[in-house]
């Protein structure tokens, strides 16, 4: 049972942010916020800095998997909705900024969506950014999941959606869990082929960009 001086210490963090904002706050203590609790014997804060600890930090905390946060003691249903949420949010509110700006002119971004959407993934995922006239975002879509080595991406179906969409451009991206953002002769071939049936219907593939694990 959380004692009133539990309360005090959860408080803190939230006094702090109101008064002074949020940047002065470590990662720990906005976490706490968030979560608003800790957990038996752990104050909002104490419980926070562990739960980082355990997870190797922010990224892949956020990132981490329903089942793999319940095993960490102290985090229910309830902390777990809080921390998905604002996962998903950060990567919507990404969107949100690639679908008002010219990807050309914010590589940047596409690369941080990118990262944000496969860094954190235990098996390789393939996505494909579509984009309008204007190198706007259209929709982002998972073109294919495959092992810890490898995935299997098919330029026709890529084609065909970036069809329907009415898409002018793509950029592909998947990830390599090894940790090495190397492109391999796979890549390399996978890159050739769908440059090659885009082109034979007018949309130009603009990148295709490699997330390490």
């Amino acid at each position: 049972m959380n004692t009133s001086q539990d309360f005090r210490n959860q408080e803190r963090p939230r006094e702090r942010l109101i008064q002074h904002g949020p940047k002065i706050l470590t990662t720990p203590e906005l976490l706490a916020v968030i979560l608003g609790t800790g957990a038996k014997g752990r104050d909002a804060v104490q419980f926070s800095t562990e739960l980082l600890e355990q997870f190797s930090g922010l990224r892949n905390l956020l990132a981490a998997e329903h089942e793999s946060l319940r095993r960490f003691k102290g985090m229910g249903d309830a902390k777990i909705c809080q921390l998905q949420a604002i996962n998903e949010l950060a990567s919507r509110s990404m969107e949100e900024d690639l679908r008002r700006s010219n990807t050309l002119s914010n590589s940047q971004l596409v690369k941080r969506y990118c990262i944000n959407r496969l860094g954190h993934l235990s098996i390789e995922h393939c996505i494909a950014i579509y984009l309008d006239a204007r190198y706007r975002l259209i929709c982002c879509k998972e073109v294919s999941r495959g092992t810890l080595t490898r995935t299997s991406v098919y330029p026709r179906e890529v084609a065909i959606e970036a069809l329907k969409l009415n898409a002018a451009a793509v950029i592909l991206s998947h990830n390599h869990p090894s940790g090495i953002a190397e492109a391999s002769d796979s890549d390399i071939s996978l890159t050739k082929h769908l440059q090659k049936a885009l082109a034979l219907i007018d949309i130009s593939l603009l990148d295709h960009i490699i997330v390490s694990g």
